[in-house]
């Protein structure tokens, strides 16, 4: 198989590219730099086929992924900036990227009759309950201009055409970019004490075990919407922080505090990222490892 990888300059798009050149697959990859831009790790990524491309782009991207003709496209580029998506001014910038740049990409996967992977979020449901969120339900509700867009993102690609993968994640972290963890180990090394919310509740997605799934679901035919965090339970941000700074030997104190009393953040975020994933099992794909296991291995890399 031959794949078309977006994003490769960011956590996830590395990572995927990564997976997909250890297995053998022919792989290019793209980015909105004229150049690869990510981590210089040495890794396969760094050295594999590049082409600079804008998603918003319509003609571009219908050139640039006829000439190649993949197999499958994996789309890893978005505006992630949560807080930045709800400034006035970047408002229709985000859209173009995560609605309409998702759309010219299904649109030209349809043409050439290729599978579409697009990954998603838990933002584009209300955030409310403690009941996981299951990938099939419909009752969406964006709490800000991120989830919004990604929803469109969404509807996108599955009113288009079949042949699709839509793959909500949550709390991403990875070797390629900022992430929560990166961020608390600096806090962490810094100041005595730290203040993190403990009335949100998700579990963190490890893009290196995440790429993984997201090549095993291309090498079958098992299309439709999936969730994938990895396993270990429930937690909040503050339970997390706690376990990030115990297996990092950091003596910091972390202290909870509700998301109101923290303050800050200009986007609404959710009080449930819980997302279902049986419906992996289900279709036969091996879950992620644990939470716990993978920050483990995400820690021994960082240093």
């Amino acid at each position: 198989m031959k794949f078309f990888v977006t994003g490769v300059g960011g956590q996830l798009g590395h990572d995927v590219m990564n997976e997909l050149l250890k297995r053998g697959y022919e792989g290019v990859g793209s980015d909105i730099q004229p150049e690869y831009s990510g981590v210089d790790d040495g890794s396969p990524v760094t050295k594999a086929d590049y082409v600079q491309l804008d998603i918003t782009d319509k003609a571009a991207v219908e050139k640039i992924i006829t000439e190649i003709k993949p197999d499958a496209v994996i789309h890893c580029a978005a505006w992630t900036a949560v807080d930045a998506a709800e400034d006035e001014e970047n408002i229709d910038k985000v859209r173009a990227i995560n609605a309409g740049g998702t759309r010219n990409i299904a649109e030209v996967c349809k043409s050439l009759d290729c599978k579409m992977t697009y990954t998603s979020t838990d933002y584009v449901f209300d955030g409310q309950g403690d009941i996981p969120w299951e990938p099939d339900c419909k009752d969406y509700a964006p709490l800000n201009v991120y989830g919004q867009t990604k929803l469109e993102g969404e509807l996108a690609v599955s009113e288009l055409f079949d042949k699709y993968f839509i793959v909500r994640i949550a709390w991403v972290f990875g070797l390629n970019g900022k992430n929560f963890i990166k961020t608390m180990l600096s806090v962490g090394k810094t100041h005595d004490e730290v203040r993190v919310v403990c009335d949100q509740i998700g579990t963190p997605t490890y893009t290196l075990d995440l790429a993984r799934l997201l090549v095993d679901m291309n090498e079958t035919e098992k299309y439709g919407y999936y969730h994938a965090t990895n396993e270990g339970g429930y937690i909040s941000w503050y339970d997390f922080t706690c376990e990030i700074y115990r297996q990092a030997g950091y003596s910091t104190k972390v202290t909870p505090v509700t998301t109101e009393e923290y303050g800050l953040s200009k986007a609404a975020r959710p009080y449930n990222s819980r997302l279902d994933k049986k419906k992996l099992v289900e279709a036969g794909f091996t879950p992620l490892p644990t939470w716990q296991d993978a920050l483990s291995r995400y820690i021994k890399d960082l240093s």
